[in-house]
């Protein structure tokens, strides 16, 4: 009997609550209390449980009241409710049958024989036991996270999901007046080589493969991401982050609505983040994998703002004095690693292929800055920084003499070349091609192109925020990139001795009567003033930009720099303007405006609007 009251007591909130959603005490209720006892039609689509509380919460869900994931949840917390209880009353229940027992053996032994005694526990001590026994049921329930309906277990609470997603119109507008025959060396580097014979019997019939420079284009995009981020143990971390991406490019996360194959093919996901870090206190953290931009970059002049970097890191930072805090990154990241089964080379002067596979032309980024971040009052700060990265094995080389009869073909520096670019950059050949005839006839002539300067790039950063209008700021950014390794003449030596596009080259009637003439430099730099909110979070949120950039050809690489002022790349100088509006929560709209030119060499120019659709969780 304890039980059953016990079992009505813990069910009766949610029965009530569940009876108030079908039979609302209406004013017409109470005028005909006959209606207040009709009762719905029970569906026989579904036997009837045994327990009247999950029959009524099935009865909801048939009439609509409730939906199943609603219901799911009150069952749940019926039957966590219904197990404290029995469990409180059974062990109330043995607690009670063991005083009993020995009260009974402590009267027997003080009282005469034959007497009889009826044992009584008083209420009171009856309650006091269910209520500890109810404490010590729930505490377990609560460590054990079976009685807590909603609540995540502990491991669980370590763990943070986050994401965003953008959609994007992006249109280009060409100058009519641009240079068509820009080359696009990633094309013929990440494929087949490409046969600079432009004449005779085995002379290329195909043009180069090119840029589009004077074609509109309207686009609609779309990026989206999806990370985790957990907290391991003892200042362990570790986070995975996935993203879309038309192609393994590192600078662009964009997927275009149609692209793919079209007719609603399937879009690609790529890994993006995947990196543990190790954080034993505040001012230090390590780490390694794949990961975001470990140095302090105030814009993306040098590195664009979603690239990923992969190797190991590590960052220091410590206040000294009230309001200033120097840091400290460097960092080691691997570009390329030579293939395990990379091709062999062929010796020219008896065509028979070398012991042995090619060396090995691991390419490597080294980077160390130092800076600092001064409060000179509550409302004003900077943050600035200078950074040196050096690169290694990115430069091209000319090989050593080769064969190359067929496409396939291997020489020793074919590595070098740029697995991945995007345009700016100048170029120089790779391969020290031996020409070869059929008897008559010179045979085709093969060709990998790699970057005609090394780089050793000086960088120096800052950051002005002006918050004496709290909550808008006035921030002002500011980069300057200088190439230190760049040398002009052996530039200029390498690109008179490139082999040309067949056709009309700029400024040049023909391809044979031409020499290309190095206009390149090693500087850059890039100024923005944005005004408004820091983060657009809520409704009304705004923020307003302004800037200009001017990047010459070999300032940097152009693989990691921002791909959408010009199209992407280097050798750009133009402005930019833009603003963006919170729309609701986590909800904001962006639109911008870049007008970019070239800085030396073929008439290029390209204006781009981007209107972006921001949501993130």
């Amino acid at each position: 009997m304890r039980r059953c009251e016990m079992m009505g007591w813990r069910l009766a909130p949610v029965s009530a609550a569940l009876v108030a959603l079908i039979v609302p005490a209406t004013a017409q209720d109470k005028a005909d209390p006959a209606a207040s006892l009709k009762l719905p039609k029970v569906s026989r689509a579904a036997p009837p449980s045994s327990n009247a509380t999950v029959n009524l919460i099935n009865l909801l869900v048939k009439q609509g009241v409730l939906t199943e994931e609603q219901a799911g949840a009150l069952v749940r917390q019926a039957e966590d409710e219904a197990y404290v209880a029995r469990q409180a009353v059974r062990d109330a229940a043995t607690k009670a049958e063991g005083a009993e027992k020995s009260a009974a053996t402590a009267v027997e032994a003080t009282s005469p024989r034959g007497t009889k005694r009826v044992t009584y526990v008083p209420e009171i001590v009856k309650k006091q036991l269910r209520d500890e026994i109810r404490k010590d049921v729930m505490e377990k329930a609560e460590k054990e996270n079976w009685a807590s309906p909603g609540k995540y277990p502990e491991w669980a609470q370590r763990i943070r999901f986050y994401g965003d997603v953008r959609l994007r119109h992006d249109s280009s507008f060409f100058s009519k007046g641009n240079y068509p025959y820009t080359v696009n060396y990633n094309a013929i580097n990440t494929g087949s080589p490409y046969n600079v014979l432009s004449d005779g019997t085995y002379g290329n019939p195909y043009f180069w493969p090119t840029f589009n420079v004077d074609q509109d284009r309207h686009r609609e995009r779309l990026r989206a991401r999806l990370g985790m981020e957990a907290d391991l143990f003892d200042g362990f971390y570790a986070g995975l982050r996935i993203a879309t991406g038309e192609s393994n490019a590192p600078v662009s996360f964009n997927q275009t609505l149609g692209g793919s194959g079209g007719n609603f093919s399937k879009y690609n996901i790529w890994l993006d983040r995947a990196f543990v870090r190790y954080s034993p206190w505040n001012d230090i953290a390590l780490s390694g994998g794949r990961f975001d931009n470990p140095f302090f970059a105030s814009t993306d002049l040098v590195f664009h703002r979603d690239l990923g970097f992969d190797g190991v890191a590590a960052q220091v930072q410590h206040e000294i004095s009230p309001g200033f805090t120097p840091f400290f990154v460097a960092g080691a990241f691997p570009i390329f690693n030579t293939d395990f089964n990379v091709g062999s080379s062929l010796d020219f002067t008896n065509t028979n292929v070398l012991p042995g596979k090619a060396p090995s032309r691991d390419k490597w980024m080294f980077g160390g800055q130092i800076g600092a971040r001064a409060e000179f009052s509550p409302d004003v700060s900077l943050k600035f920084g200078t950074a040196y990265f050096d690169f290694t094995n990115v430069q091209g080389k000319l090989s050593s003499s080769c064969l190359v009869a067929t496409a396939t073909d291997f020489c020793s520096t074919d590595l070098l070349r740029p697995s991945f670019a995007q345009r700016g950059n100048t170029y120089m050949a790779l391969r020290n091609i031996v020409p070869q005839y059929d008897g008559t006839n010179l045979l085709p002539q093969y060709q990998y192109f790699g970057l005609a300067s090394d780089f050793r790039e000086l960088v120096v950063s800052a950051r002005l925020d002006l918050g004496q209008f709290h909550p808008l700021h006035i921030v002002i950014d500011g980069e300057y990139v200088r190439n230190l390794a760049w040398d002009a003449a052996d530039i200029a030596a390498k690109v008179a001795a490139n082999p040309l596009p067949a056709g009309p080259i700029a400024g040049c009637s023909s391809a044979t009567n031409c020499t290309q003439v190095y206009a390149g430099g090693n500087q850059g730099w890039l100024g923005r003033m944005t005004v408004g909110h820091r983060e657009i979070r809520q409704l009304w949120d705004w923020s307003a930009f302004v800037g200009y950039k001017y990047l010459e050809s070999d300032a940097v690489l152009d693989a990691f720099a921002d791909s959408d002022f010009g199209l992407g790349g280097t050798n750009l100088k133009g402005y930019f303007v833009g603003g963006s509006l919170g729309l609701g929560p986590n909800v904001w709209a962006t639109a911008r405006w870049m007008s970019a030119n070239q800085v030396a060499g073929a008439p290029y120019a390209v204006d781009i609007f981007q209107l972006d659709l921001n949501a993130r969780f």
